[in-house]
C-alpha cells in the first residue's frame, strides 16, 4: 500500500511538471501576442526555463539525499504554486521569466529526487525499468493535455491576458500534489554505517569531470546535446509555425502540436519492438535521414489554409507533416542514453545522468533561441528548413559513437 501511494505522489509530480516543462512553445507564442514583444525575446524563456535545470542539477544533486527526497519535492511543488498564482496577478513578461525560471529549478529537484526514488521502490531490474517507463509515459500523458487545456483559457482577443489564468489551475494543482506529496510515506536515502549519505558535492564533481573528458562521453554528449537542440527547435516553436505559417487559428495551432507530443510517445514505444529486429545504429541514422525528408516535405507545401478551420478535422494534409516528425526523432534520446549508461559501471549512473541533464538543457536553450532569432530575421519557413544542418551534424556524430561504442554493441539486441 505504501509503495502504491508513493508511485501514485511522483506520477502527479512528473505529470504536473509534463504540462508546464512543455508549455514552452504555447507561451511564447501568447507572449508575442498579448505582450508584444518579439519573438527574439520570447525566444528566451526557454534560456530561463533550461539553465536554472543545469545550475541546480549541478549544484544541488548530491545534497538532496541529504536534506530528503520529500522536503526537495514539497519545497519544488509548493515554491512553484506561489509562483503560479503571482503570474496571472501581474500581467508582465518578466513575470513570465520568472515563471520559467523557478519551473526549470524546480524540475532539476523533482527529476533528480523521482529517478532516486524509482531506484529505492525497485527490488530488481525489471521493476525498476517497468516503473521509470510508467512515470516517463505519464510525462508524455501530461505534455499531451497541456496543449488542450491552455487553448481552454484563450480569448478571443490577441490582446487578451485571460489565458494567464490557466495557472490559477496549475497552482491549485501543484499545491495538491504537494500535499499528498507531504503525507505519503517515501523511501529515505541509503546511509553509511556512520549515519551519513555518501558521496559530497566535490566527489560528484570529481567523477563528473572524468567522464565528460572520456571520447565516448564527448562524443555521446554532443550527440545529446544535438538531438534536444532539433526536438526543443521544433517542439517550442511548431504553435508560432502553425499560426504564421500555415495561418492556422490560435487555438487549432497548439492543438496540433499535440501531435508531435503523441508522436514522440508512439515513437519510442516502437523503438523498443524496432530494436529486436534492427540494429541501432541503422534504427537511428534511418530515423536522421527521415527527419529531414520530412522537413522538406513539409515546406516544400503552399500554405493555403482558409478563415473556415475551426478543429482539427478542418485541417489540410499538408499541415500534418511537420507533427508526424516525432515519430522519427523519438527513438533517438532513449536509445542513446541507453547505450551510455549500459557502457557504465552502476557507480557511474548518478554522474552520467547528470551530464545527459545539462547538455539536454544546453542544447533545449540553444535550439529555441537559434530558431526564434531566425524566426525573428527570416521567417518560420526558413528557420525550420535550417534545422536539417545540426540534423547532418548528428548524423556524423552517430557514426563516431558507433566506433567508440563497437565493444559495447552487443548490450542491445540487433546491435
Amino acid at each position: 500500500m505504501h509503495r502504491a501511494r508513493s508511485i501514485a505522489a511522483l506520477v502527479s509530480c512528473y505529470f504536473l511538471f509534463a504540462i508546464l516543462m512543455n508549455s514552452v512553445g504555447t507561451v511564447i507564442l501568447q507572449s508575442t501576442l498579448s505582450f508584444g514583444v518579439s519573438k527574439a525575446q520570447a525566444a528566451s524563456l526557454e534560456g530561463f526555463k533550461d539553465i536554472p535545470i543545469a545550475l541546480v542539477s549541478l549544484l544541488l544533486a548530491s545534497f538532496i539525499p541529504r536534506i530528503g527526497y520529500k522536503v526537495a519535492l514539497t519545497t519544488a511543488l509548493l515554491a512553484l504554486s506561489i509562483v503560479c498564482v503571482v503570474v496571472p496577478s501581474i500581467p508582465h513578461f518578466w513575470t513570465i521569466k520568472l515563471l520559467f525560471a523557478a519551473i526549470g529549478s524546480s524540475f532539476a529537484l523533482v527529476k533528480v529526487s523521482v529517478y532516486s526514488l524509482v531506484g529505492e521502490l525497485s527490488d530488481s531490474k525489471a521493476a525498476h525499468s517497468s516503473l521509470l517507463s510508467t512515470i516517463e509515459g505519464t510525462f508524455m500523458l501530461g505534455v499531451l493535455s497541456g496543449y488542450w487545456l491552455f487553448p481552454l483559457f484563450f480569448g478571443d482577443a490577441a490582446l487578451s491576458f485571460d489565458w494567464l489564468n490557466v495557472y490559477y489551475l496549475l497552482g491549485g494543482m501543484l499545491l495538491l500534489t504537494g500535499g499528498l506529496v507531504l503525507f505519503t510515506p517515501l523511501p529515505e536515502p541509503q546511509r553509511n554505517k556512520d549515519g551519513r549519505v555518501s558521496g559530497g558535492l566535490r566527489e560528484s564533481w570529481m567523477q563528473m569531470i572524468r567522464l565528460a573528458i572520456e571520447p565516448l562521453v564527448l562524443v555521446f554528449v554532443f550527440c545529446t546535446f544535438l538531438y534536444v537542440l532539433i526536438e526543443q527547435a521544433v517542439g517550442t516553436w511548431l504553435p508560432t509555425f502553425n499560426h504564421e505559417y500555415l495561418g492556422l487559428p490560435l487555438s487549432v495551432s497548439v492543438q496540433l502540436t499535440s501531435v508531435f507530443a503523441a508522436s514522440l510517445a508512439l515513437g519510442r514505444l516502437a523503438a523498443g519492438l524496432l530494436l529486436k529486429w534492427i540494429p541501432w545504429f541503422s534504427l537511428l541514422t534511418g530515423c536522421v535521414l527521415l527527419m529531414a525528408l520530412l522537413v522538406l516535405l513539409a515546406l516544400s507545401f503552399e500554405p493555403s489554409v482558409s478563415g473556415s478551420v475551426t478543429g482539427l478535422t478542418d485541417i489540410p494534409a499538408a499541415a500534418w507533416v511537420m507533427p508526424l516528425i516525432g515519430l522519427v526523432m523519438a527513438p533517438l534520446y532513449p536509445v542513446l542514453n541507453s547505450l551510455i549508461l549500459s557502457s557504465r559501471e552502476k557507480s557511474q549512473h548518478a554522474s552520467m545522468t547528470g551530464l545527459i541533464v545539462v547538455f539536454s538543457a544546453l542544447g533545449g536553450t540553444t535550439g529555441s533561441y537559434i530558431t526564434g532569432w531566425l524566426f525573428h530575421h527570416f521567417g518560420g519557413q526558413q528557420a525550420f528548413l535550417l534545422t536539417i544542418v545540426p540534423m547532418i551534424i548528428l548524423l556524423f556524430c552517430l557514426i563516431g559513437f558507433r566506433r567508440l561504442t563497437a565493444p559495447a554493441t552487443n548490450l542491445l539486441q540487433g546491435s
